[in-house]
């Protein structure tokens, strides 16, 4: 036993080790780790990395969303000590997927993996599912919580329902039947990456379900079983729209070939708006007896408005305005419909004299305002990124 301990500590201390570590030469592993607001959680996880992963040449990369709590500057103090821990940090960017898709992309191991920041998934599975890979015959290897021997900790009835709800519509977009379609704990190969990159949605935070699906050909897998654990610091980011961003990456995946999803849902909103606008328009011209032209003024303004808010809480939400910079949105989404008004009516009365059909030139009006709207507001309002 007294030799047992004695040999795990020098591996530790080999593994924190940069003369040993330079030994191992380039990584052959890349632990890929987004981050929003996990200060605490970084050194208690490197260690836990250092310890699991000795003997292995790997690197760390820490995607961090400008999370307000020092996650980005707190990373660079431990990069300068551990010269395997990277930091990318992202601006005016959020996301689960794509801060993955960009951590992976940012690395140039032969295998890859990715989990959470929280210390929940079990980083002592890493060596299993490295080993799993380079044996060959499987692209990729799950950390399962369903799997025989796995669990999902001390999560309520709720919790589990929403899961179990969620990974059975997985397989409307893919047909491999995993266990725990919903893990956000893997490793695969950088050729099943590759195969695969350019048709992900990135949206969302279930990136396992999006690399499946987009997959040109069915990946081969392996499930490994792990207990999650209990968050230790910080807060949970799971909230309503997580459920909300997982309809969307499904949405994206069923149809987004025919249209894209974000359009879809900006014209949803605008069949909202329209609602809006006729409430607002008959409760000042009827009932408070407002003058008309004055009254459809209102609703106008009121209907982009909302629009405007809506657009900015669901359609763009990794690319949500605030402060500011909401103010100078709300100002261009302004500017951008009305001049998408004038090219409705425009459209429209063309349409109307030319085929004397009045709905077919009402809905052409309609698409190429809807259009423009979109596709403007896209550029000057939530642009994606700061100029």
């Amino acid at each position: 036993m007294r030799k047992l301990k004695a040999t795990l500590a020098g591996q530790a201390r080999s593994a924190a080790d940069p003369e040993a570590r330079r030994q191992l030469g380039p990584a052959e592993l890349s632990v890929i780790i987004p981050t929003f607001n996990e200060r605490d959680n970084i050194e208690p996880l490197v260690e836990r990395l250092e310890q699991v992963l000795a003997g292995i040449a790997w690197e760390a990369i820490f995607v961090d969303d400008d999370s307000p709590d020092g996650t980005a500057e707190h990373l660079r103090a431990v990069a300068r000590r551990k010269p395997y821990v990277r930091c990318l940090q992202r601006i005016t960017r959020r996301g689960l997927s794509t801060a993955c898709i960009e951590g992976i992309l940012a690395s140039s191991a032969p295998y890859v993996a990715v989990m959470d920041g929280d210390l929940q998934h079990d980083e002592g599975l890493l060596p299993a599912m490295l080993d799993a890979l380079k044996r060959g015959g499987v692209d990729i290897v799950v950390g399962s919580r369903y799997a025989a021997g796995g669990g999902v900790g001390e999560w309520d009835k709720s919790r589990a329902l929403i899961s179990a709800v969620a990974g059975r519509l997985s397989h409307l977009v893919f047909k491999a039947e995993l266990q725990d379609p919903m893990s956000g704990f893997f490793m695969l190969t950088r050729p099943a990456f590759a195969a695969s990159m350019r048709q992900l949605s990135g949206q969302g935070f279930k990136i396992l379900l999006d690399i499946f699906a987009s997959s040109p050909k069915p990946l081969a897998f392996k499930e490994l079983p792990y207990q999650f654990r209990q968050r230790l610091h910080g807060e949970s980011k799971l909230d309503a729209m997580v459920a909300w961003e997982y309809v969307m990456l499904l949405l994206d995946k069923l149809v987004g070939h025919i249209v894209p999803v974000r359009f879809a849902l900006f014209a949803m909103i605008g069949g909202l708006g329209l609602v809006v606008h006729l409430a607002v328009l008959g409760t000042s011209y009827k009932v408070l007896a407002v003058d008309f032209a004055v009254a459809q003024g209102i609703a106008t303004v009121t209907a982009m408005t909302s629009n405007f808010f809506l657009n900015n809480w669901l359609t763009y939400r990794d690319r949500r305005l605030a402060g500011w910079r909401l103010l100078r949105g709300l100002v261009t989404f302004y500017v951008v419909c009305g001049v998408g008004a004038v090219g409705n009516v425009g459209v429209a009365n063309y349409v109307f004299h030319a085929d004397r059909s009045w709905w077919f030139a009402g809905v052409a009006g309609a698409v190429v305002g809807a259009v423009w709207n979109y596709a403007t507001s896209a550029v000057f309002t939530w642009r994606s990124k700061t100029k």
